[in-house]
């Protein structure tokens, strides 16, 4: 497999290409008003009171054996038709519809790359955890390192972080925390997530998708860092060569949410058949 490493000059996003949405660009990810707003907001001030470096460290220990279950990733993307993301003011339906409106804007906009179609179904695949007993804000939500003083990008930073304890010890409230400068993202402790538990799953599982593709799982929802541009002081040259495939799957994975729902029956063969190329048979979760 060919694997392009860093930038790739093709990446060049085509605004006619999965953006089906019925609503222009700017009004997605507002946080400020919408029918939704109460259901984000709780789901927040839970999730920035209670993710801390101690409880991030348990669900690695809780997690990181991969014994929840065993399964094949469509009978994964099948489980999330129950799931409804309470953290999304932009959609209030099921996630499944979602990876695949995600895949199949990548899809068109990047015909070549069988590999990052897969990625846009992938990507949320963590959230089962929320089926499996997990609350809403350890799963689903926009992440953020733990152990460091959070920056100000962070959704709701102003008037969600009041109770949480490590915002008043010394060893994690300061700007690098219990950081080095430039130490790599690979090397933080991210809020506890969809993002990490599917990235570490599918390490443990050995997929055969290039590197590009599990940094684009691990950290797609660090929009802090993709789309603000905060947390930089913590990057290492890698993280800003990867940067840009990030920030290229963002585009899809945002501006391709609509509620116009893609039929699910005609797209799974194609799908199926990057599964048994990347990813076969029935894994551990």
């Amino acid at each position: 497999m060919k694997v392009v490493v860093g930038p790739d000059p093709s990446l060049v996003y085509r605004p006619d290409v999965g953006t089906e949405a019925t609503k222009d660009q700017g009004s997605f990810r507002n946080y400020t008003s919408g029918p939704l707003l109460d259901r984000v907001f709780a789901t927040y001030k839970l999730m920035h009171t209670h993710q801390t470096v101690d409880f991030v460290r348990k669900k690695h220990a809780q997690f990181g054996s991969f014994s929840c279950n065993k399964m094949t990733v469509m009978e994964a993307v099948d489980m999330l038709d129950s799931l409804v993301d309470e953290s999304d003011p932009d959609v209030d339906f099921p996630n499944s519809f979602h990876a695949f409106q995600t895949a199949e804007g990548i899809r068109k906009a990047h015909p070549d790359k069988d590999w990052f179609h897969l990625v846009g179904l992938l990507h949320d695949l963590g959230k089962v955890l929320a089926l499996w007993g997990e609350p809403q804000w350890a799963v689903v939500g926009d992440t953020f390192p733990v152990g460091c003083r959070p920056q100000a990008s962070v959704v709701f930073c102003d008037s969600t972080f009041q109770e949480n304890p490590d915002l008043w010890d010394p060893r994690y409230s300061s700007e690098l925390g219990m950081y080095q400068p430039h130490c790599g993202l690979e090397n933080v402790l991210m809020s506890w997530g969809h993002d990490e538990y599917l990235y570490q799953m599918m390490r443990f599982n050995k997929f055969s998708l290039p590197p590009e593709a599990f940094y684009m799982i691990r950290f797609h929802s660090f929009y802090p860092w993709h789309t603000s541009g905060d947390y930089r002081q913590l990057c290492s040259q890698r993280d800003l060569d990867m940067l840009p495939w990030v920030q290229e799957f963002n585009k899809f994975d945002l501006y391709t949410k609509c509620p116009d729902l893609p039929d699910v029956d005609q797209l799974r063969p194609y799908y199926q058949e990057l599964i048994d190329k990347y990813c076969p048979g029935i894994l551990s979760w």
